[in-house]
């Protein structure tokens, strides 16, 4: 006679996950309560298998708008399957919202790359009145070229920075891109290209690590990072409904 309930391990080994995850994720309310045996065994259903490929797909490949996705699934296996998609949307959106100022920041960087002004002529200023005027603080200019993004030249007689038109417009596209959530590696990768003569394709530079980049974050492949991000919430979206189209038989 075919047993009627399922193993802590049938439901790991479905996902690809350890048998201690399944714990864990009961433990933090991802799954809906479990019954247990007289003598404490858990007994999960073809329910219980659901929900954890729900929190697995949710919660496995993604750091992005992570408590939003956390909250999905907790109201999901709280029993509330409408409340749940009404989250895994606006997910969706605020991945998609992400996306779109990516590359918006990128339509900005190529406009720059191109040899659009950004900045008008004058007088070269110093790092006060050029961090008031670009909404930036003294710090962050600073640090930007600490970290190699920026070349600033300096007042031959008082040893001053001496930000001009040129500059300027090079701030404006970091704090944009930093902005838009790219991270001070993928940018110093790009401009180290662009110092050396690249204008085209730059965009695609901030998303790809070098292979001696040994270690890197999603801010360093961010574009690629929030298309995937968008994927799992569509991923989400659609077990959401087919739990809620099992809910109704």
């Amino acid at each position: 006679m075919p047993r009627r309930f399922l193993y802590t391990t049938d439901l790991a080994k479905a996902v690809g996950a350890h048998p201690n995850t399944v714990r864990l994720y009961e433990a933090w309310g991802f799954l809906p309560p479990v019954p247990r045996t007289p003598s404490g065994y858990r007994q999960f259903s073809e329910t219980h298998l659901e929900h954890m490929r729900l929190a697995w797909t949710a919660l496995h490949n993604t750091w992005i708008c992570k408590p939003l996705l956390l909250d999905t699934v907790r109201t999901a296996a709280a029993g509330d399957l409408g409340g749940a998609l009404e989250r895994a949307y606006n997910y969706l959106a605020q991945v998609r919202s992400e996306r779109v100022q990516a590359e918006a920041a990128i339509a900005f960087l190529e406009a720059w790359a191109q040899g659009k002004a950004l900045d008008r002529g004058g007088s070269p200023s110093r790092i006060g009145e050029t961090a008031r005027r670009l909404h930036v603080s003294p710090d962050m200019l600073r640090n930007w070229e600490r970290n190699g993004l920026l070349k600033v030249p300096r007042d031959p007689h008082s040893g001053y920075r001496l930000y001009g038109p040129a500059e300027a417009g090079r701030v404006r596209v970091i704090r944009m891109l930093r902005q838009a959530g790219y991270s001070v590696m993928a940018i110093l990768r790009m401009m180290i290209q662009f110092d050396q003569g690249q204008r085209h394709n730059l965009g695609a530079m901030l998303d790809t690590p070098r292979p001696d980049e040994d270690v890197y974050y999603a801010a360093d492949r961010w574009l690629s990072a929030l298309a995937e991000a968008e994927q799992i919430g569509l991923d989400v979206i659609d077990q959401l409904e087919a739990l809620l189209a099992k809910s109704h038989f």
